[in-house]
């Protein structure tokens, strides 16, 4: 009976204590008359629903708003119990991002390369090592790699096109957004591992399943996350890992086979993975001219390779095929803007004798202006997140947000403020115009981040959805079909934003080849 007694008290002081520290975690800010949003919920603070019944994107837009509304230029909310400050004015958040970034160079995502391998890659890493990876990778991705990489999805895209012969006749009405995430994970497959993956007749590859696995996260892959976030020494201390180990097993294995393959027969192609090698066995990169990059650095480990070549798949594919699936929806709701793409397009192509360069691509304005316009209305990361390494007086401000704080930069809801964008919902490829830019604050577009942590990817991203666009626009006219809906709802359980039920678009053959 004393033994019940005593487990009985220890169980409701264990529950006292743990209702005053979730308590005090909520109050954090406004004990500091720190400006704060109301009424935060008992478990899942200010963001309840968040990855079960609403995207993190709409939630984040109501806190926008709401700081907005009341002249704030930041405010501070509970994302559950983490204690977390929302970043609304874009002057601020040009200072988080370039001109402090000294002090917010880490994302404050949890990684532990030593226990979840995967997890070592350029966008987690944190301070000496991500400066040092960082130094090694950018040069990967300068325009002149990009144009070595050309032809390999050009090839990727000629495929696509025969999938597209092949489909459309008997089925007229296609989901676009798994299609496209076929497409894409063909076209990363051969870049990153030069592998045909054959994803586009086979969509049960092992590819696309991984791929797909990293963005699908379950009520535990999100109770994990938030441990490690809030108790981040502990889940260091005990080795704890987020990737689960079907993708760990897959992509590090697939990456030592083919490091071995090719190092074994000397073979080498115009792709990342070649790039990843000479850091690999050099540390460096050498260019056409033999000059190097980094001469001093050390190599890289199979885990490394594999950490970038996984981001790089998974970041690549999602990313670049929403894209194009969200473009195609909103030029099948605008035949008109569709029809003055595809005439800019064949234009173009024209004036060039018919060769498609990626130079000629790149220079397309219009089809510039059109996905600029798709990544303002969905911009792949809905938002954007920063850690001060030290406690950081905000400018021209009173109030300080504490060290090892997340600061969230909400980019879909900027993107979607009607006192930036007038009538934000409605789809207009003339707000990039030259005179329109230059007239908005330059960090209120920013789908790719920006400063020294800008996406080290966007060239490649915004290389492939061009050309998957434009091989598509070139051959077919899209248009709603009877399952298309006449807005888009996103996927709550998605890290990136994704429609819900798909994009069922209808596939019509232009008859006369332009």
């Amino acid at each position: 009976m004393l033994l019940l007694h005593i487990l009985l008290v220890g169980f409701f002081g264990l529950a006292i204590a743990l209702y005053r520290y979730i308590r005090n975690r909520h109050r954090f800010f406004a004990d500091r008359d720190f400006p704060c949003a109301p009424n935060p919920d008992f478990l899942f603070g200010h963001v309840k629903g968040m990855f079960t019944s609403r995207h993190a994107c709409y939630i984040n837009q109501e806190l926008y708003q709401s700081f907005k509304g009341k002249g704030e230029r930041f405010g501070g909310f509970s994302f559950f119990t983490i204690n977390s400050v929302m970043v609304v004015e874009p002057e601020l958040i040009k200072s988080i991002l370039v001109k402090d970034f000294n002090v917010f160079h880490d994302r404050g995502i949890y990684c532990n390369p030593k226990a979840d391998p995967l997890s070592g890659h350029l966008f987690l890493l944190e301070g000496p090592q991500w400066r040092s990876l960082r130094q090694k990778l950018s040069p990967t991705f300068t325009s002149g790699r990009m144009k070595g990489m050309f032809g390999t999805i050009l090839g990727v895209a000629d495929e696509f096109n025969r999938f597209l012969q092949d489909s459309y006749k008997q089925q007229p009405e296609m989901e676009m957004k798994e299609i496209l995430a076929r497409f894409t994970t063909d076209v990363i497959g051969s870049c990153a591992f030069g592998l045909d993956c054959n994803t586009l007749k086979n969509p049960n590859s092992d590819f696309l399943k991984h791929g797909k696995r990293v963005f699908e996260q379950s009520v535990l892959d999100v109770a994990k996350f938030v441990f490690c976030s809030v108790f981040k020494s502990a889940a260091l201390a005990v080795g704890l890992k987020l990737t689960p180990d079907s993708v760990e097993k897959f992509f590090i294995g697939l990456t030592r086979d083919t490091v071995e393959y090719r190092e074994k027969n000397n073979i080498k192609r115009n792709d990342f993975m070649n790039l990843l090698l000479q850091i690999k066995n050099q540390g460096y990169l050498e260019d056409k001219a033999g000059e190097t990059t980094s001469p001093d650095s050390a190599g890289m480990t199979i885990e490394e390779l594999a950490a970038q070549c996984f981001v790089f798949f998974v970041a690549g594919f999602e990313t670049s095929s929403t894209t194009m699936n969200f473009c195609l929806y909103e030029l099948a709701k605008n035949p008109d803007i569709q029809e003055r793409l595809r005439s800019e397009i064949e234009t173009a192509i024209a004036e060039n004798n018919g060769e498609i360069t990626y130079d000629l691509l790149m220079g397309i304005k219009y089809l510039d202006n059109v996905v600029n316009e798709t990544l303002r209305k969905y911009p792949p990361v809905e938002s954007l997140n920063r850690i001060p390494l030290v406690d950081y007086k905000i400018p021209d401000s009173e109030h300080v947000i504490p060290k090892q704080t997340m600061v969230v930069i909400p980019v879909y809801a900027m993107h979607h403020d009607p006192d930036i964008y007038p009538e934000p919902e409605r789809f207009d490829p003339d707000r990039f115009l030259p005179e329109q830019v230059q007239s908005r604050h330059p960090y209120t577009f920013i789908p790719f981040g920006e400063g020294p942590r800008i996406c080290v990817g966007l060239r490649f991203g915004v290389m492939q959805t061009k050309i998957g666009l434009m091989t598509l626009l070139r051959h077919y006219k899209v248009s709603p079909s009877s399952r298309t809906p006449d807005k888009l709802l996103f996927d709550a359980k998605m890290f990136v934003l994704s429609p819900l039920g798909g994009n069922y678009l209808r596939i019509e053959k232009i008859s006369a080849e332009q």
